[in-house]
């Protein structure tokens, strides 16, 4: 890793305005929407193996799990083709939607770094079932589709959904017609400019949702939720989207939001009165709140959530700037340190008296101190974690370093897929109750998997901050 010095209510944006608005860019420019991304120049990276410790325990995660998403999963779910050519997913909704795009990432991470298992499906009919996915969540967008019925975008977490369908495309760009590309960036584009409208305070606009749980004053805007996920996923968006796109129109626009929502995503009280300028942005002065607390701790759902303190998203920045030879603004990784080590060292009460910490000594155990309404199981999810904080060097302030924890954790997440021969990781839901749980597997070991590519390229590493 290098250093370089250098909602629940968001507004609506009409179908039509989002699809006549970037055509009319489109034109001014004088290229097709498609023409205005900048595909990976694979030419200028070498290899990575992946025979490393972490490296061998992170493919084998992705190994399987994308076999198992885009194999039985898929055939099991996408049985059926729309009267448009594109797979019918079901509705508009987060299950419909955000799970084909995550599947679609981790297979094509799979498929473009060499790590895909062909068992029982070909590596050439896994393509094409990955370009599938990543045409239809495309199309299916607000701005491509006026069908009510099945049209999505413009609402709390379709950032994310848009994200990673956009990462899987932009990764098998040279796989996409030239009409699926311009429906790729139409999306990208309708997403991204809606946080350019948001302001210190706001997410979008002047309204709705607020960008921190606690405001400067010390009242709530939103008790006992931190927007560290939701400030963190719409930044990734607009990481992507100028990657992608470095010389669209809003690109200067999309790059000063990213660091704005990076720097909000994390803020901790002491932030308020620091007068240090993070990538152009002053902390005490442009800050209107936090959401962690001081000693690292997050809050959701009303609990203190060691969920909530996987801070993957942000360190996943390096992985999409590195793609376009950038680096990632270091606002991504503030505050990383210290919430690592509220879950490594910081001891928390337990019910009998005594203290515990939420990393368990030589042991893959998790405590959660006040509960978890997920489950119970999610080794996977930490160890992914882990990967990333080893990998861009977080873990400076923890007595046993993150690699440590990252064998352990993705140790006991192996095991879990061994359970079962298809691969996957989840035996029922009371390990995990999300619905999208093997999607969520496959994207973090898909990411954890990129971010270990980039950092131990033969061509050198392509991971830096800037």
């Amino acid at each position: 890793m290098k250093l370089k010095r250098s909602v629940r209510c968001l507004a609506t944006v009409a179908a039509g305005a989002v699809v006549a608005a970037t055509l009319q860019i489109s034109t001014a420019q004088g290229a097709t929407p498609g023409e205005q991304v900048q595909p990976i120049d694979w030419t200028t990276f070498g290899t990575y193996a992946g025979t490393d410790a972490m490296g061998q325990r992170t493919k084998t995660i992705l190994a399987n799990e994308s076999r198992y998403l885009i194999g039985p999963a898929y055939a099991s779910k996408y049985t059926a083709y729309a009267a448009d050519g594109y797979l019918n997913l079901g509705g508009k909704a987060e299950e419909a939607v955000r799970l084909p795009a995550m599947t679609a990432l981790s297979a094509a991470i799979a498929l473009k770094l060499g790590v895909y298992n062909p068992v029982n499906l070909s590596a050439a009919n896994a393509t094409t079932r990955d370009v599938n996915l990543i045409r239809t969540v495309a199309a299916r967008h607000k701005a491509n589709n006026t069908d009510s019925a099945t049209a999505w975008g413009s609402g709390w977490q379709t950032s994310l959904w848009a994200y990673y369908d956009g990462m899987a495309a932009w990764l098998m760009w040279d796989k996409l017609s030239a009409t699926d590309r311009d429906k790729v960036v139409n999306m990208l584009v309708a997403e991204a400019n809606r946080f350019t409208t948001g302001n210190a305070t706001f997410l979008i606009g002047t309204s709705g949702q607020e960008l921190y749980m606690t405001r400067k004053d010390g009242t709530s805007a939103d008790a006992g939720d931190s927007k560290v996920e939701e400030n963190q996923w719409s930044a990734a968006l607009l990481g992507l989207a100028t990657a992608m796109m470095p010389d669209h129109p809003q690109a200067t626009a999309w790059s000063t939001r990213h660091k704005e929502l990076l720097v909000a995503a994390t803020a901790r009280p002491a932030d308020l009165t620091n007068p240090a300028t993070i990538n152009g942005i002053q902390l005490s002065t442009w800050l209107k709140g936090s959401n962690i607390g001081d000693d690292g701790t997050v809050i959701n759902h009303g609990l203190l959530h060691p969920l909530y303190m996987i801070l993957d998203q942000g360190l996943n920045e390096a992985a999409t700037a590195g793609l376009a030879k950038k680096c990632a603004p270091v606002a991504a990784l503030r505050n990383t340190n210290f919430v690592y080590d509220a879950l490594v060292d910081k001891r928390y009460p337990t019910s009998n008296g005594g203290t515990n910490t939420v990393y368990q000594p030589n042991s893959a155990n998790i405590f959660y101190p006040q509960g978890n309404d997920w489950g119970t199981t999610f080794a996977g999810y930490f160890g992914g974690f882990d990967a990333l904080v080893s990998i861009h060097g977080q873990d400076g302030l923890v007595a046993t370093k993150a690699s440590t924890w990252e064998k352990l954790h993705n140790d006991a997440q192996i095991a879990l897929q061994a359970r079962h021969a298809d691969g996957h990781t989840y035996a029922n839901n009371s390990e995990n109750s999300y619905f999208g749980k093997e999607q969520r597997i496959g994207v973090i070991s898909g990411l954890s998997y990129l971010s270990l590519w980039l950092n131990g390229n033969s061509a050198g590493d392509k991971a830096c901050w800037s």
